[in-house]
């Protein structure tokens, strides 16, 4: 593609101009391979509420890719986990990373990946990574990674062969693309998965805490065009009607609320409406109370990192009852 945008310019050397035939070479490569999507859209930073530690570790590594960084002796990221129940955000947050860094995010789409004819399974893995390398410098997103690699009994050992394909290309590739992988359990990854050397680090996504529930909340306010919150709402008082609720929950309240106060004359929504919503919700926590406790046991073990500030939850606390796993929320 570069031998065809220096053909293309002027004098035969790249301008501003060839970014456009590059960019446009790249996209055709991407609509070659039935498995990768290419992602226009990436997101800022201030899309996500909490997550501190998380966003910390993305920021310090903004200008990793850049020659700079090679010259001063450092690696390339090579990739990060996270790791939390539906709807704790970690979707949004592999798009933040590709906007922070400036980067292509690419999507990794493993249901294309698993073809009918034997043997194709494993070629379409690795025209899908040797795309990603020609693309690189780029962010590759794995949505829900244990669906793929859970394995079955009954497809002959396909997926333990395309897990065993991808996991030595992550081990040892050299090309810039920085794997995002999310999953919303880890009973059903394979202990290799996880080990180090693949991962720069596995984050877990742990349920918002009160302050982070502020900031997300605020965060959807906003994107509903709404001002002045921390005037107009008394976001301690939601968080506290929201505990155990996780971001897309509590993006649904903010929406759930607009709607008695557009049927009531279309007037502006206040702190009742938002409490009254959150009161008829039952938070997915609560049908999660085991997969969660099972999650902090990474935290708790050094496995995993806590994406937001400190090591736990202060709402959340994992209890030992009578040699079996608790969760209480509040």
């Amino acid at each position: 593609m570069f031998q065809k945008a220096v053909v293309s310019s002027r004098g035969g050397q790249l301008d501003e101009r060839c970014i456009d035939l590059i960019t446009a070479e790249k996209r055709a490569i991407i609509r070659e391979s039935g498995a990768l999507e290419l992602y226009p859209r990436v997101e800022s930073a201030d899309r996500v509420g909490g997550l501190d530690a998380l966003k910390t570790w993305l920021e310090q590594r903004q200008l990793a890719f850049a020659e700079e960084a090679r010259e001063y002796g450092l690696d390339a990221p090579r990739g990060v986990a996270l790791i939390g129940i539906p709807g704790t955000g970690k979707s949004l947050c592999a798009k933040v990373a590709a906007g922070m860094w400036k980067l292509p995010l690419l999507r990794l789409d493993m249901g294309a990946v698993f073809g009918g004819l034997v043997g194709a399974s494993e070629k379409n893995i690795r025209e899908a990574m040797q795309i990603a390398e020609v693309i690189a410098p780029c962010v590759l997103w794995v949505d829900e990674i244990e669906k793929a690699f859970a394995g079955s009994t009954g497809d002959s050992g396909t997926s333990s062969r395309v897990l065993a394909t991808f996991l030595t290309w992550m081990q040892e590739k050299r090309a810039p693309v920085f794997v995002f992988a999310t999953a919303n359990s880890i009973e059903r990854l394979p202990p290799e998965f996880l080990r180090k050397g693949r991962f720069n680090e596995v984050f877990f996504l742990d349920l918002p805490t009160g302050q982070e529930r502020e900031q997300i909340l605020q965060v959807h306010l906003e994107r509903k065009g709404i001002t002045m919150i921390r005037r107009r709402f008394d976001l301690s008082k939601i968080a506290r009607a929201t505990e155990g609720f996780v971001g897309a929950e509590l993006e649904a309240v903010v929406n759930d609320a607009m709607f008695p106060a557009f049927m009531d004359g279309k007037r502006e929504i206040e702190t009742a409406d938002l409490v009254a919503a959150a009161g008829d919700m039952v938070p997915l926590a609560k049908s999660h109370r085991e997969r969660i406790a099972q999650l902090r046991e990474l935290v708790l073990s050094g496995q995993a990192r806590n994406a937001s500030r400190g090591t736990v939850n202060e709402e959340v606390k994992v209890e030992q009852v009578r040699g079996e796993r608790r969760l209480d929320i509040g």
